[in-house]
C-alpha cells in the first residue's frame, strides 16, 4: 500500500467512506479504507493536508472523526474524535503549526491544540456551509453559510471577527436580497476574498476597503453555485454549480471567460493546481475529471464507482490524456461474486413466452368458432 499511496496525485473522498487515491501518471486508482468497520456514517466530508510536505491527508467524516492518512506508509496512523454527528457535518478542516482547526454546520469552530486538552471554541453562526484557511496567514479563517454572511476570524483573537460582510442593497422592488455563501477563497498577495453563493453570484470582498459590501459581483447560470477555486494566474476563478456546469470568470471585469464541458452531475469538489493550469473536479456523476484551463480540454477522466464529495490535489499532477482505470481492491471482490444477468437472453426468453401465450390464445379462439 505504501508504494501505491506515494504515486497518487489526487485524493478523493466518497459517500461510502472510502478514501480514493488516483495516480494520473500511472493511469490507476486505489482504495484506502478499513473494510472491517466501513459504514455509511464514515462518509468523507472534507479533505486537507496535515503538513506542508504533503505526507499526511486529513479525512473528516460524518460521525465527527478526523483520520490521519500517511501517504508514505499508505495506512491510517491516527483517529481523533473532533465532534458529534448531531453537530452537523464538517464544513472545513485545516492545520496551523501547533493546532488542528475544524468547523461544523452548526457554526462551532474549534481549535484543537497539540499536547493539550483545552480547545478554543468560536460561534461562527448557524448553517455554516464552508470554512477556509488563509494560506498566507494561517491563523486566519473565513466562514459563511445560509443567511450567515462572510466572516473572517483571527484565531489568536477569537472574541470577534476581524471582518464581517454586509449584505448588498435591496433589489429594484426594495426587497431584501437573501444571503447564501457556499464557498470562498482568499486571493493571494492581497486582502481580498472571493465567494460564490447559492443564488449563482460570485462576489469579491476587500476587508482593507472602508465598505463591507462586495467590491465586485458577477453572475453565472441559473442554478446554485457549490464550489470555487483560484487558478495559478490569480486573475480568474473557476466555479461549479448543482447542474454540472463549470465556468472560468474574470475577477477584474466580472465576465465569463469560458466553460468546461463533460460533467453530468452536480459539482461537489473543485480544486485548481497550485502551479499548473489544471483544475480537478468531482461530484454526483462519480467521475473525477481534470481539465486544462488554457484550452479548456479534458485531460483526465476516471470512474470511481461511488458518489464523490471532495478532492485534494498534490503538487504533482502529470500524465497524458487518457481514461484512468480503478483498482478497487477488496470492494471489487463483492461485485465479482455476484451473478451477471444477460439482458439479451432475458429479453429473448420473455419474447418466447409471449409468443407461446399468444399461440395458445389463438388456438382457443379457433376451437370456439368450430363449435
Amino acid at each position: 500500500m505504501a508504494d501505491k499511496s506515494q504515486v497518487c496525485s489526487v485524493w478523493v473522498g466518497s459517500e461510502t467512506g472510502i478514501l480514493k487515491g488516483v495516480s494520473l501518471s500511472k493511469k490507476q486508482a486505489f482504495n484506502f479504507c478499513e473494510m472491517s468497520c466501513l459504514s455509511r456514517d464514515q462518509e468523507v466530508c472534507v479533505l486537507g493536508w496535515g503538513d506542508e510536505h504533503e505526507t499526511e491527508v486529513l479525512v473528516g467524516s460524518v460521525n465527527g472523526t478526523v483520520k490521519t492518512f500517511s501517504t508514505e506508509k499508505g495506512i491510517f496512523t491516527e483517529t481523533r474524535q473532533c465532534g458529534e454527528s448531531t453537530q452537523g457535518r464538517f464544513t472545513g478542516i485545516a492545520v496551523t503549526d501547533s493546532a488542528l482547526i475544524t468547523c461544523v454546520e452548526t457554526g462551532l469552530l474549534r481549535v484543537w491544540k497539540e499536547g493539550s486538552t483545552d480547545t478554543v471554541e468560536i460561534n461562527a453562526g448557524t448553517n455554516v456551509c464552508r470554512m477556509r484557511q488563509n494560506p498566507s496567514q494561517r491563523n486566519q479563517v473565513a466562514t459563511g453559510g445560509k443567511e450567515n454572511g462572510l466572516k473572517v476570524w483571527d484565531l489568536e483573537r477569537p472574541e470577534t471577527p476581524i471582518f464581517t460582510s454586509k449584505n448588498v442593497r435591496n433589489d429594484w422592488l426594495d426587497l431584501r436580497v437573501p444571503e447564501w455563501v457556499r464557498d470562498m477563497s482568499f486571493i493571494p498577495d492581497s486582502d481580498k476574498i472571493v465567494t460564490c453563493t447559492g443564488h449563482h453570484q460570485v462576489r469579491v470582498y476587500d476587508p482593507a476597503s472602508p465598505q463591507r459590501r462586495p467590491v465586485l459581483e458577477a453572475h453565472f447560470g441559473e442554478y446554485p453555485l457549490t464550489a470555487l477555486s483560484l487558478p495559478a494566474n490569480q486573475d480568474s476563478v473557476v466555479v461549479g454549480n448543482t447542474h454540472g456546469e463549470l465556468a472560468i470568470l474574470d475577477l477584474r471585469k466580472g465576465l465569463v471567460r469560458g466553460c468546461l464541458k463533460g460533467l453530468a452531475g452536480g459539482v461537489r469538489g473543485l480544486q485548481c493546481h497550485p502551479s499548473l493550469p489544471l483544475v480537478a473536479t468531482c461530484g454526483l456523476d462519480r467521475f473525477l475529471r481534470v481539465h486544462s484551463l488554457e484550452d479548456r480540454s479534458l485531460q483526465h477522466k476516471v470512474y470511481l464507482k461511488s458518489r464523490l464529495n471532495c478532492n485534494l490535489n498534490s503538487s504533482a499532477v502529470t500524465g497524458d490524456v487518457e481514461e484512468v482505470k480503478e483498482e478497487g481492491g477488496e470492494v471489487d471482490e463483492v461485485w465479482d461474486t455476484m451473478e451477471m444477468i444477460n439482458d439479451q437472453a432475458k429479453k429473448r426468453a420473455t419474447d418466447e413466452e409471449e409468443a407461446v401465450v399468444t399461440g395458445v390464445e389463438k388456438t382457443t379462439k379457433k376451437r370456439k368458432v368450430v363449435k
